[in-house]
């Protein structure tokens, strides 16, 4: 069930949050919760229910481990909580990978796996070893297998995040909905249609665009080539953004607050503002339970570099089982690698130009990011640098979308973050016009459902 279909909209979400408020205006908070819980469960299951007894497994070995952890710190413990998610996450998203690989480069037969990738696994399996770490520093709130439950299948992050912590969700979770016909509503319906339109009208327009440019690559013009990229650079920030409004949105129908996990990257002016901005709890996650783990910023100049290109090549193989996703990690690593030399140094570029140079990398490495080769993304690249070709014609004939890409560009830059919009006190009227009318436009869109793109990963 997609945040951005006819059942979800108009069916799910009302009778959950109908039947929620039923309960929690009788102050029976633990009954809201069970409810809660059962209506993730059959969310998660509508997808395919053959992957229900997994995330079952999941839950309930994470959470016997953890009341383990909070017995006894034991690190063995900690160690087999964590193998055991890291070898179900390795299995159903790389022994496909694995496998082909060893083929390809030892010409041995490798059996054929065709494992389907289970939804979310890779978003509650960092969520639950999050856990088992905090289990083991000591940095939880008290908890029960209901308030557990809760914490992992909670429907509006399950799929694709953000990816949360126990201490932040539970009190949330047991805390009554006296607020839940006041400014939470409000906001909630503001920040979900906003991001249904993002979705809806916007990434999946620009989808048409990419789509066509990637699965032609050889075809391309200078022109084409750059069309197709900033296409793709767009869907993925409108479709993301949308994602992480609608979560959020549909969270505070709960009276939840969810993290921000989206605040207007292509303002960046560096990369390591760029990861600041672009899907934050993940960040804050590999930062928290790997960068720092690993030795930080600590011990000499290098190794902080060699931690940072460990951290981003993990980064790259968490979204995707493939080498285009490795590079792109790996090109990310190199370029925060660079950018801290570059500081270190005391170097200092224009703003103009840092960012021109930070929104230029991201856009190249974007194009890694979506194509189905790296032969595929290196024709794309050397077509954008081929501006010898570049004529008149080309422009002429690709006027409407050289301009629709530019208003999108200028939109990026200029306007204000949606999470930012529901900080005012009182929502003024143009921010309920704008969401009205995002509501009105997206649902005329909706004929053409496609799943967000952060779901595959």
């Amino acid at each position: 069930m997609l945040f951005n279909s006819y059942e979800y909209i108009f069916l799910f979400l009302p009778a959950v949050w109908l039947l929620y408020i039923f309960l929690q205006s009788f102050r029976l908070v633990s009954a809201a919760m069970v409810w809660l819980v059962l209506a993730s469960l059959f969310f998660y299951g509508y997808w395919n229910p053959a992957y229900l007894p997994l995330i079952l497994f999941s839950l309930v070995i994470n959470f016997v481990i953890g009341k383990g952890l909070e017995k006894k710190r034991s690190k063995p413990l900690l160690v087999f909580g964590i193998i055991i998610n890291l070898g179900l996450l390795a299995y159903y998203k790389y022994a496909g990978f694995f496998l082909e690989t060893i083929h390809q480069l030892s010409g041995l037969n490798m059996p054929v796996v065709n494992i389907v990738l289970p939804l979310a696994i890779s978003f509650y399996t960092f969520q639950q070893i999050a856990f088992l770490v905090d289990v083991y520093r000591g940095d939880t709130v008290p908890y029960n297998l209901l308030d557990y439950a809760l914490f992992v299948t909670f429907f509006p992050q399950l799929i694709a995040g953000p990816i949360v912590q126990q201490k932040e969700m539970i009190p949330q979770f047991r805390r009554a909905g006296s607020r839940l016909f006041g400014e939470h509503l409000n906001r909630g319906l503001f920040l979900f249609f906003i991001g249904l339109f993002k979705k809806a009208a916007v990434a999946d327009s620009f989808a048409i665009w990419a789509n066509d440019g990637f699965s032609r690559p050889e075809q391309l013009t200078f022109v084409e080539s750059w069309i197709t990229s900033l296409a793709y650079t767009f869907q993925l920030y409108f479709d993301f953004s949308g994602y992480c409004d609608m979560a959020i949105g549909a969270a505070l129908l709960f009276n939840i607050r969810l993290p921000i996990n989206f605040d207007s990257p292509y303002q960046a002016l560096t990369i390591q503002d760029f990861w600041k901005r672009w899907h934050m709890t993940l960040n804050r996650f590999l930062t928290n339970y790997l960068y720092i783990p690993l030795g930080g910023s600590r011990h000499g100049i290098i190794r902080p570099y060699t931690n940072i290109l460990i951290v981003f090549l993990l980064s790259g193989i968490w979204h995707g089982a493939g080498w285009t996703f490795i590079l792109w990690g790996f090109m990310h690593g190199a370029a925060s690698v660079v950018y801290r030399l570059w500081k270190r140094y005391g170097f200092r570029l224009h703003r103009s130009l840092a960012w021109c140079i930070t929104f230029l990398f991201v856009n190249a490495a974007w194009v890694f990011f979506r194509a189905d080769s790296i032969s595929d993304a290196l024709f794309i690249l050397k077509r954008m640098l081929s501006v010898h070709h570049l004529n008149l014609t080309m422009i002429t004939g690709h006027l409407p979308e050289i301009i629709t890409l530019l208003i999108f560009l200028w939109i990026c830059l200029a306007a204000s973050n949606s999470n930012r919009l529901i900080t005012e006190p009182i929502l003024p009227a143009r921010t309920i016009i704008i969401a009205a009318a995002a509501s009105v436009l997206s649902l005329l869109f909706l004929n053409r459902v496609s799943e967000f793109l952060y779901f595959q990963f």
